[in-house]
């Protein structure tokens, strides 16, 4: 307990100058961090597991959590000044970086690498396959966003052309697509957990596939910072990260009912058992990283997708976007707890 001690106080004390260019110190003497997420899932369990294992209070952090809604909107946020870091799929970095923007978003850590999305269809089908889609409508997301270029992927991969073969809607906006799919005469719709199971719990929809089973690794979400930030705050997002990856290490090592039972908090509309069975979905298909350092194979891959999707107007160089130095740091660490 001494030494957790000793690591809050060294963190307080090394964070002190940071705090005017921050949400200020609480009452609690924590640095306030704004992080936006672009939703609230459990496909982001390593980051509610170091909130809610204290983690990231021993680096001397309070997180102000906010639910962005959309990638573009969290991008927003972030450009803004709204949001200290932003928490989105990677695709919205590169599109503010073709844009020219010089104060541009730069990617310091990766969370997970396996799209989160689940396949759910109007009636139960365990014989599903994708020749399924043939001739259908999926509701799959934001045009130019991971979950729906990720999709139009997977579908190609099966040799189905989005537009041709499988009608893919992108008018629906991200949080509103469970009630778009319930009320819509469209058969499939993709969904992030807890909302897909909850979905199939209420007899709305029914899970037939995980996008991630056919997608292979991609940097499906990342955590950014504006450029003109990254060396100012170094310190103070080293140790950000270096709570992360305590979350990252803590869930790789421990069950699907125990990750549930430490994040439920976090879902107070969802009990730990439908919490287990989330957490096994995304534990059986890779979906979380267990350090923040971005391959650029990953990065690479990812700009495919975007270019196969259309939405690749330049393909930027891994280091232009990726700044890996601080998730190196920390990933070299021996984790404690």
């Amino acid at each position: 307990m001494s030494g957790k001690k000793n690591r809050l106080a060294a963190g307080l004390a090394a964070l002190l100058g940071a705090l005017a260019l921050f949400g200020g110190c609480t009452e609690s003497g924590l640095t306030k961090v704004t992080v936006n997420e672009v939703t609230h899932s459990v496909l982001y369990a390593p980051q509610y597991a170091a909130m809610e294992l204290g983690y990231f209070e021993e680096e001397g952090i309070e997180i102000d959590l906010v639910n962005g809604g959309g990638s573009d909107k969290s991008m927003t946020a972030l450009l803004s000044g709204d949001a200290d870091i932003g928490l989105m799929g990677p695709e919205t970095a590169v599109y503010v970086y073709n844009e020219g923007r010089e104060d541009h978003a730069v990617i310091i850590g990766q969370l997970t690498k396996r799209d989160g999305s689940l396949l759910l269809g109007k009636e139960p089908d365990e014989d599903f396959s994708w020749q399924k889609l043939r001739g259908k409508t999926v509701i799959g997301g934001r045009q130019g966003g991971m979950p729906q270029m990720t999709l139009e992927y997977v579908l190609k991969q099966n040799g189905l052309e989005p537009g041709v073969d499988v009608n893919v809607r992108t008018d629906i906006q991200f949080n509103l697509m469970a009630g778009a799919f319930e009320s819509s005469d469209s058969e499939y719709v993709t969904l992030f957990e807890p909302s897909a199971s909850l979905a199939e719990r209420e007899g709305v929809g029914y899970i037939v596939a995980a996008v991630g089973d056919e997608s292979g690794d991609v940097p499906y979400t990342a955590y950014m910072v504006l450029k003109s930030k990254v060396e100012e705050n170094a310190g103070l997002y080293e140790r950000y990260l270096r709570a992360v990856y305590r979350g990252q290490q803590w869930v790789a090592t421990h069950t699907p009912a125990e990750i549930a039972s430490v994040i439920a908090p976090q879902f107070p509309d969802s009990d730990v058992e439908l919490l287990t069975r989330v957490a096994e979905n995304y534990q059986r298909i890779g979906a979380w990283t267990e350090t923040p350092v971005m391959t650029e194979e990953m990065f690479e891959r990812m700009l495919d997708i975007i270019g196969e999707a259309g939405e690749l107007s330049g393909r930027p160089e891994f280091d232009a976007l990726v700044d890996n130095s601080i998730a190196r740091k920390v990933s070299e660490e021996q984790p404690a707890g």
